[in-house]
């Protein structure tokens, strides 16, 4: 594959020789910029015409968001605390899309002040909200779709089908509001390019109806869904962007606008969490698999393991000894606090407590995830290099 589209998995990076050459007091996520940087133009060369706002919930560290200010990024925003660490890092409010269908008015009323003006809608009230406390306001209406091939949907909580999309279009418009487009969200980790075929051609149908009803849409917002490396195999960032443009391409009219929200598949492979087993215990002398106990759990960084829907890649020093299955848990006094255990874990017979487990691809959805002292267990530490 072309250079430029090496997945960044397969990069050399300054994190291993930084981790090595560190102890850490507690569990700690290392995050990489240039790692970033090269993702962030990897994805931009793949989706061409259309804007990269990041998904700020997937890691609001402060300086990644600058980094990625400083290559041009947007920002989609899910409160009013993500407008103003993007407002402080230097970020255009222009470029900053508040796209949560749930907003507090009063932070409704901040971000039109601070000049934010792209608002997400999925209902007749939040257009009221909008109206009242940002008026003449972009909007944007975000759509379900009923196809989802991702491992992690997300189509259930936020928006609404395509016969009440055109009445909030019409809604919008009567309120005073400039409806400039749709959007919708693929799913998070959405492995392969093709799997936005039908969500894109569902979507397709209520643009070209909005557009026969003499709405003049402009902003075709696709949300996230880029995956990241987890062992599974994916398509490399800039082929997959470039795929779903492709198909853009051939269901819609041009946009002038296409807006993009990645998270996951921006910053997630840019980190690397350290932690160390606290314990390796079986549950019986007959039982021959091993219950391994990591120093972070669910409520520590790991929530994303949830009915083990996103599975890391996990590495030791041990790595090329005999390997066995083995459940994977947190340090917790919680039974919820388990990684894996339907489908276990391959990790070193020789495994012991005290050892070192590096847990690849952690930059997105652990640190935002951390609970702040649950048991009196410390949220995760963050390192940038």
């Amino acid at each position: 594959m072309p250079s430029s589209d090496v997945p960044s998995s397969d990069v050399p990076c300054a994190l291993d020789a930084f981790i090595a050459a560190q102890s850490f007091e507690r569990p700690t996520v290392v995050l990489e910029i240039a790692r970033l940087r090269a993702q962030y133009h990897r994805l931009k060369a793949g989706l061409g015409r259309a804007e990269i706002h990041y998904a700020v919930k997937a890691n609001p560290e402060p300086r990644l968001i600058a980094a990625l200010v400083g290559e041009g990024s947007g920002f989609d925003a899910a409160s009013r605390g993500e407008i103003a660490l993007c407002l402080a890092q230097g970020a255009d409010p222009a470029r900053i899309s508040f796209g949560n269908t749930v907003k507090r008015a009063s932070d409704i009323a901040y971000a039109h002040a601070v000049g934010v003006r792209l608002f997400a809608a999925d209902s007749a009230a939040e257009l009221d909200k909008i109206a009242a406390h940002a008026p003449r306001a972009e909007v944007y209406i975000r759509l379900l779709v009923g196809s989802c091939e991702a491992d992690w949907p997300l189509s259930r909580k936020f928006g609404c089908d395509g016969a009440m999309a055109l009445e909030l279009l019409d809604y919008a418009r009567a309120l005073g509001l400039e409806p400039v487009g749709l959007s919708f969200h693929v799913g998070s980790q959405t492995r392969r390019a093709e799997m936005w075929a039908a969500p894109l051609a569902e979507l397709a149908k209520t643009w070209k109806a909005a557009q026969a009803a003499g709405h003049g849409l402009s902003l075709l917002n696709i949300g996230g869904g880029f995956p990241a490396f987890y062992g599974e195999a994916i398509e490399a960032p800039c082929a997959y962007a470039g795929a779903v443009m492709a198909q853009i391409d051939s269901l819609f009219d041009a946009p002038t606008r296409v807006m993009a929200e990645p998270g996951r598949g921006l910053v997630a492979e840019a980190g690397v969490i350290v932690c160390e087993v606290l314990l390796v215990s079986q549950k019986s002398a007959q039982d021959s698999l091993r219950w391994v106990y990591l120093d972070i759990g669910r409520f520590s960084g790991l929530a994303e393991t949830e009915g083990e829907a996103i599975r890391y890649p996990f590495e030791t020093a041990k790595d090329g000894q005999a390997m066995g299955p083995c459940v994977l848990a947190g340090p917790s006094c919680d039974s919820a606090d388990v990684l894996y255990e339907k489908r276990p874990v391959m990790l070193p017979l020789a495994l012991a407590v005290g050892d070192r487990v590096l847990i690849r691809n952690t930059g997105a959805y652990t640190t935002t995830y951390s609970s702040v002292g649950f048991n009196g267990f410390p949220p995760l530490d963050v390192q940038v290099i």
